[in-house]
């Protein structure tokens, strides 16, 4: 319960998301959070006494105001947008550079979102953004939002597919687009598919979002539907109209989490590693050193996204060597990381098919590249419950991870499985009719 002698606005809080505020009692602003429940998460300071900073914090509280907003979603915006302006002592006190996070949109042709934590944005050129979103204090919840509104503003993070275009060649192909294009979350840059005014566009509407503004932005979205519906132009209409759909009835219950349950001033508990995301496994299929093969299969939100799948015929290695085999694959693989135009996106993590041995030749691949990506190596049991799951128990993020997607990743790894031994088969079958 709110003490008597702390001014609160309305006096009442309500139970939906929203932003609050905490004054001392010369008015000054002392700290600024997100809610996905306003009663909930204002009530969780005052229920029992506090040591160190959130006691001091408390003690000083004199008024409450807050700000409710539709979404959850838009109360990590309007959190973010508020310390910026603002800079509560508390918010800065309560965490490093290292913990700070920023949304910045890349000052390019095609411009791009990209997420910086803070102590790296300190030495970098601003002119490089033509904006700049944060500090955003969970880097979980910042991820899966920007899935979310991805949805309703598809954006790309690929190059310019036109540059590669001959002028004036009849023959010219363009690039085949990438796997977000064909889910609907890329616009087609890589492709060529849109103009770069009308890419300008989409960034735009990006940056009016996480400026707060969304009721402006489904205003334009609108225009734009009816405007496109009138000039014949149905297909574009229709798009335009689902993305408008999204963007009313956005459902963030994903960013809904242990956050009302947890106060400001403790280590950071949200996982940082996306399960949604870009999950890559691999696994290594020979008979006695012959026909060796490697492969490479892609979960994205949680399910098997074929068209990403990469198999490898190890050239290097003779004999029976899996560990040999999957550092050839991992460097092959790695080779075709980074922004390239034919680059493959780097994942949120790696799953090995095999133990210790395995996992450490991967992770000496990875730190000789300076590649930073969480692995985690899966070595068979008689069955699934009998499962050896072999990564750095030092890491307590990693942990959580790896304990909330054991299923997932346990799934990407039969899969790597099923997909190297059909390979397998058929180098096998090759050599058997030759």
């Amino acid at each position: 319960m709110i003490p008597a002698e702390v001014h609160l606005k309305n006096h009442q809080l309500p139970d939906v998301p929203g932003v609050y505020f905490y004054y001392n009692r010369a008015g000054h602003l002392l700290y600024v959070g997100k809610a996905t429940s306003l009663k909930r998460r204002v009530g969780s300071y005052f229920v029992k006494a506090h040591a160190d900073r959130i006691g001091e914090m408390v003690a000083q509280i004199h008024r409450i105001d807050y700000i409710e907003t539709p979404t959850v979603i838009e109360a990590l915006v309007l959190e973010a947008n508020e310390i910026q302006a603002r800079g509560p002592k508390y918010n800065i006190l309560g965490r490093d550079d290292k913990t700070f996070l920023y949304l910045v949109i890349t000052n390019e042709a095609f411009p791009r979102p990209l997420l910086v934590r803070g102590h790296e944005l300190k030495g970098m050129d601003k002119k490089k953004f033509i904006r700049i979103f944060g500090p955003y204090t969970s880097s979980r919840s910042l991820k899966i939002a920007l899935d979310i509104v991805r949805r309703s503003i598809p954006w790309s993070i690929c190059q310019d597919g036109s540059r590669n275009l001959e002028v004036g060649s009849r023959n010219a192909r363009r690039p085949r687009p990438c796997f977000d294009a064909q889910i609907g979350k890329c616009p087609g840059v890589c492709s060529g598919k849109i103009s770069r005014r009308d890419y300008r566009r989409v960034i735009k509407q990006l940056i009016l979002f996480f400026d707060g503004k969304k009721a402006r932005l489904e205003r334009e979205l609108k225009k734009d539907m009816e405007r496109a519906a009138k000039d014949l132009r149905f297909e574009e209409a229709a798009v335009l109209r689902r993305r408008l759909s999204a963007l009313e009835h956005i459902q963030d219950i994903a960013l809904i989490s242990k956050e009302d349950h947890e106060l400001p001033f403790t280590r950071e508990q949200e996982d940082t590693i996306n399960l949604q995301g870009r999950i890559e496994a691999y696994d290594i299929s020979n008979i006695s050193g012959t026909s060796a093969v490697g492969s490479m299969v892609v979960f994205v939100e949680g399910r098997p996204a074929k068209n990403l799948y990469r198999k490898f015929k190890i050239r290097t290695v003779k004999g029976d060597n899996d560990v040999a085999c999957m550092e050839e694959v991992m460097r092959r693989r790695l080779k075709r990381g980074g922004s390239a135009q034919r680059g493959w996106e780097l994942p949120e993590m790696m799953i090995i098919d095999g133990g210790e041995p395995q996992v450490n030749r991967v992770q000496e691949v990875l730190d000789e590249l300076g590649i930073d990506v969480p692995i985690l190596g899966i070595a068979k049991g008689f069955d699934r419950k009998q499962d050896r799951l072999v990564y750095d128990h030092a890491n307590s993020e990693l942990q959580r991870v790896v304990t909330r997607g054991k299923e997932l990743f346990q799934r990407a790894r039969d899969e790597a499985h099923r997909f190297a031994v059909k390979y397998h088969r058929t180098l096998r079958a090759k050599r058997f009719i030759a």
